[in-house]
């Protein structure tokens, strides 16, 4: 009762108006519960001093989010069992040959898809902009009974064997932008955008011929687990995909009994112990559910990576084989590479257009050249080819604003910081995307040309077997890991670029409000859509091998990975045309075939990771705010004693250069065998330029499957001498342990840094 009354007397506070009032995700000590209370949802109410309570969490989190004042927020801090106050933060999507690319063909009599059954009975919960229902990507013909284990439910539509499950959380979107607008959005599961419905398809649809869109990539349109059951947590909204509606998401599929949870969204970094997904992530790893997300595309600048946690399945983009080229034909003969997806009627054949660059008509500038509604002069416009600038709206608005102007087609030019990558995109009217560089060139010739300067754009449809393949995809975001740098980030690469996957019936393709054309299939790109191959992926993994923690599947996913394109040579960016590196693409880009019998697997259990946050500086109490669990973070630092300890296949020691002429570090591995009993792993060292490494033992004998063994590896480095203040190098290499059929690779990084 002391408890009680010290509660009441620590939140008696005054309630301000709503506009003074934010969203707070409140986490509380579970076992601190008075016993006064019969539930934790009466505690939660009683703690909340308030009555605008949005979400109660049971299951990965324990607490409640709600409107809060500042100073109601304030004062929970300090409140009796409660660990952490964290403002809500408002996350954004991260915007069929995948499977034949990835090597899963359903004519082999052996491999992944036969070892799992096209993932069968596994469950993949997506959490995204929903779903729409009725697509055939989507049916449940020739599936078994819905899994014993299932105890999630559908709301809004009738679900199937197929698609077991369909909630919606919209309390905190409601909470700050008040009451949806349903006839603009769906109050339900049912998906008003197409960004769930595409990448829950790209997860688990089902063999769907035949398959295209707007006449673009015809053929077979299948997800990487077609059998897998789908359960659909729609948890973005047109403001956005708000941080307790997440949780909330994340609260109820791990209690359901999702598998493999997909999460294409993401937001700002933060500490773990502020990042909503990161702890539900956790919470989720620990009930042993697999986290795959997107790694954002920020791309292709450094630091860009999201979704960084350890226990996350951090996914960057690469292109597929495919592309859908869309020339640029100049009136002075040459021709500009392009893509687009552009179906529909065609330009006059061998007609050049008068061409104008869009920033030089108008009184603003800077506006037109962005071709921004409004921008553009009908006058000057009617009737010619638009070079537009990529920034600030959509690239399909652009597209409808040119329309609007009258002008005949678009070109759209990407900007310095976009590179060489190109996105083909379903324009509403005749359009295409060139390079920085490309749209330079054209902009000199329209100011160099004596004459009127022309152009026409040459649509030449559906391009496969391109070389080089798989590139990184130029907005995927790119690493060192902003929070913990010596754990690598993104993880690995999947196709991402120009993606075929299921769409809604009342979205046109380009997405824009104005466009009331139908397709079935949408071609998107976006780590959003590399994120759910590798849930789909991990699915059959756990399908083939029911026995293995999520680490253990993404261990196998990151060691089996590849960095060699189908030229024989290191994958490049898309951005620059030049080699990639581990801190584009992780690991490599997956390798579903090779995952399945990976040899050995770097396991990692839940207490593992918190002597990781312990080693990382992470106070105790913060350390329960992610985990739940109370820590001693002395036993820990005798354990490994630094971050970089965390048994993670990838290995990255980060230097601080003081002055010192040699450093070293010393990593610990600890690596179970899931290949064959008797077996014997030699390494092979392929160490960073300039680095000594070193492996002891050279040698792994394994007795059993299932035997764990140890091994350290020594890094030692002498400083850079003209290196400056406040830069850095990063150097790689790898190691790799093989027993003459399995070979388990794992990166190695370094860095240098000059402190300033």
């Amino acid at each position: 009762m002391a408890a009680f009354r010290r509660i009441t007397l620590i939140l008696l506070v005054s309630l301000t108006t709503a506009a003074d009032e934010t969203t707070f995700i409140v986490r509380l000590q579970h076992d601190a519960k008075p016993s006064v209370f019969p539930t934790h949802t009466h505690w939660y109410h009683s703690v909340s001093g308030s009555s605008r309570i949005i979400h109660t969490y049971h299951t990965v989190f324990h607490g409640f989010s709600a409107k809060l004042s500042a100073t109601q927020a304030s004062n929970l801090e300090s409140a009796f069992g409660v660990l952490s106050v964290i403002p809500e933060q408002v996350r954004h999507l991260h915007t069929t040959r995948s499977p034949h690319f990835l090597g899963l063909k359903t004519s082999d009599s052996a491999g992944l898809l036969k070892e799992s059954d096209f993932g069968s009975d596994l469950v993949i919960g997506v959490l995204d902009t929903g779903i729409w229902p009725e697509r055939q990507s989507f049916n449940d013909r020739g599936l078994g009974p819905v899994p014993l284990k299932w105890k999630g439910t559908c709301v809004g539509f009738k679900c199937n064997r197929k698609l077991i499950g369909a909630r919606y959380f919209s309390a905190g979107y409601e909470a700050t932008n008040g009451p949806m607008n349903q006839t603009l959005e769906h109050r339900s599961p049912r998906d008003s955008d197409g960004h769930g419905t595409h990448t829950a398809s790209i997860a688990a649809g089902r063999y769907v011929f035949p398959a295209s869109t707007l006449g673009y990539a015809r053929g077979v349109a299948a997800g990487m687990a077609p059998k897998a059951r789908l359960a659909a947590y729609k948890v973005c909204w047109n403001a956005g995909c708000f941080d307790s509606d997440i949780l909330a998401a994340f609260d109820s599929a791990v209690s359901d009994g999702v598998d493999v949870i997909s999460l294409s969204v993401g937001g700002v970094v933060v500490p773990y112990y502020l990042d909503a997904i990161a702890i539900g992530a956790y919470g989720a790893s620990d009930h042993g559910v697999f986290v795959s997300a997107s790694a954002g595309n920020g791309g292709p600048g450094g630091l860009t990576v999201t979704n960084i946690a350890p226990w996350v399945t951090t996914v960057g983009a690469g292109a597929i084989d495919r592309d859908f080229p869309a020339d640029v034909k100049l009136g002075n003969g040459k021709l500009i590479p392009g893509v687009s997806v552009y179906g529909g009627p065609a330009l006059a054949h061998n007609r050049l257009y008068p061409l104008i660059y869009a920033g030089n008509e108008g009184g603003d500038g800077y506006s037109a050249s962005l071709c921004l509604e409004g921008s553009l002069d009908p006058n000057s416009v009617k009737g010619k080819m638009v070079l537009c600038d990529r920034g600030i709206n959509s690239r399909a608005a652009k597209g409808e604003v040119v329309k609007k102007a009258g002008g005949i087609g678009m070109i759209l030019a990407n900007g310095v910081f976009d590179g060489e990558g190109l996105v083909a995109d379903c324009h509403v009217l005749p359009a295409t995307s060139v390079g920085a560089s490309s749209g330079d060139e054209i902009r000199r010739y329209i100011t160099a040309s004596k004459s009127l300067p022309k152009a026409t754009i040459i649509f030449k449809g559906t391009r496969i077997n391109v070389r080089p393949a798989p590139v990184v995809a130029s907005f995927s975001a790119r690493g060192p890991n902003p929070e913990s740098p010596e754990i690598l980030k993104p993880d690995l690469i999947a196709p991402g670029l120009n993606i075929l996957a299921a769409w809604p019936d009342r979205v046109g393709p380009s997405g824009l409000a104005s466009d009331n054309r139908k397709t079935e299939f949408n071609i998107l790109s976006g780590t959003s859509m590399a994120c759910p191959h590798v849930s789909g992926l991990a699915a059959l993994l756990k399908a083939a091998h029911p026995e293995w923690s999520p680490a253990a599947i993404k261990s196998a996913l990151i060691t089996t990975a590849y960095t060699i394109d189908n030229r024989g040579e290191t994958m490049t960016d898309e951005s620059t045309g030049n080699s990639s590196t581990v801190m584009d693409f992780g690991a490599g880009h997956v390798h579903p075939q090779k995952a399945m019998d990976p040899g050995l697997v770097y396991d990692i259990n839940s207490y593992d990771y918190v002597d990781f946050l312990c080693n990382s500086n992470y106070t105790t109490k913060n350390i329960q705010v992610i985990t739940r669990k109370h820590s001693d973070c002395s036993s820990a630092k005798r354990r490994g004693g630094h971050s970089g300890n965390l048994n993670v296949p990838s290995m990255v020691a980060v230097f601080q250069q003081y002055g010192k002429q040699k450093m070293s570090r010393h990593l610990i591995r600890r690596v179970t065998n899931v290949g064959v009993g008797n077996s014997v792993y030699s390494v092979s060292i392929r160490a960073p330029r300039g680095v000594n490494v070193t492996v002891e033992p050279m040698k792994l004998v394994f007795r059993r499957v299932g035997q764990k063994l140890n091994f350290l590896v020594r890094i030692k480095v002498e400083a850079l001498k003209r290196l400056s203040p406040g830069s850095s190098v990063t150097k790689s290499g790898s190691i790799e342990w093989s027993d003459g059929k399995h070979v388990v690779t794992s990166p190695v990084v370094v860095t240098m840094q000059q402190p300033l």
